[in-house]
């Protein structure tokens, strides 16, 4: 199906971006890759009015470390470049495991990770590491900057707190503390060219074997990457032990939500959810302790 016909718009700056953002109004959609917004433009899915290409907008692209204050990934950052690049890899390794997870090498050479968010799948494999780690949208309006902890940042299936006439210009990643670990895990029905079934994000805190700290998000089990919450308080003050993660693992099955699709059925949705949900506490407590 050949795509509807547009206005195509390639702003310099983001200052510009968000004028014509503001000019063109409802029916303007935002493009970075591309690998989420021409796919439903072919289909007959989405026939925008106006699209506003960021490439050229400097300010948005690139990859930069601070250690004291984090990593910034811009809004154009390809997911081969968040999955390649020498900081991500050496101070945040599992934000680099899920880009690299992420689709195929076609996609990950074209699609952004920043749109993977904005893309609001419950399935993301960016969202539910990040979330652990307590990552935060920076998003641009007309009344200026503002940042939204990734916990509040999904409102359901395709839809963000992002209002009409803003535009993420970056994802912020905390510096991870001493002690402190994290992990990314999932399971996919055709391995890596396809979506994830079910993914899990967490970060732990160690005191030598007693986990002081948890945050696990859930991705795939519910209508937005979730918080396991009661699996985390589980956890706290106890040293991870076989029997531990496996209760773990047991508790945040029930607070899992999924539904049966064309991927994977809900029970065995749960029964992943276990497994990965043990699996990553005990990577991440590995990780704190080197």
């Amino acid at each position: 199906m050949p795509l509807p016909k547009f206005e195509y718009l390639s702003p310099k700056s983001l200052e510009e971006a968000l004028q014509l953002l503001a000019d063109r109004g409802e029916g303007t959609h935002l493009l970075a890759g591309g690998t989420d917004l021409l796919v439903k433009m072919a289909h007959g899915h989405l026939k925008p009015r106006a699209v506003i290409a960021l490439k050229q907008i400097d300010a948005l692209g690139g990859i930069r470390f601070d250690p004291g204050k984090g990593l910034f990934i811009g809004a154009t950052a390809l997911l081969d470049e968040v999955a390649s690049h020498p900081d991500v890899k050496a101070h945040f390794p599992s934000v680099a495991y899920a880009a690299q997870q992420t689709a195929n090498v076609q996609i990950r050479n074209m699609g952004t990770l920043a749109g993977n968010l904005c893309n609001a799948a419950p399935s993301a494999d960016n969202a539910p590491v990040l979330t652990a780690m307590g990552a935060e949208a920076v998003i641009a309006g007309p009344k200026g900057e503002r940042r939204v902890a990734l916990d509040r940042f999904f409102k359901g299936p395709g839809q963000t707190v992002i209002e009409p006439g803003e535009i993420l210009t970056a994802v912020h990643v905390p510096v991870i503390p001493s002690g402190f670990g994290t992990s990314y895990q999932h399971v996919s029905p055709r391995g890596k060219v396809d979506i994830a079934a079910v993914c899990v994000g967490a970060m732990v805190g160690m005191d030598g074997a007693t986990c002081k700290e948890a945050r696990i998000v859930l991705g795939a089990v519910a209508p937005v990457p979730m918080r396991a919450e009661k699996t985390e308080a589980l956890v706290r003050g106890k040293a991870l032990t076989p029997e531990i993660l496996e209760k773990a693992g047991r508790q945040a099955s029930e607070e899992a939500r999924p539904i049966s699709d064309m991927r994977a059925g809900a029970e065995y949705r749960k029964r992943m959810t276990a497994v990965l949900t043990g699996r990553a506490l005990k990577q991440a407590a590995e990780a704190a302790a080197n």
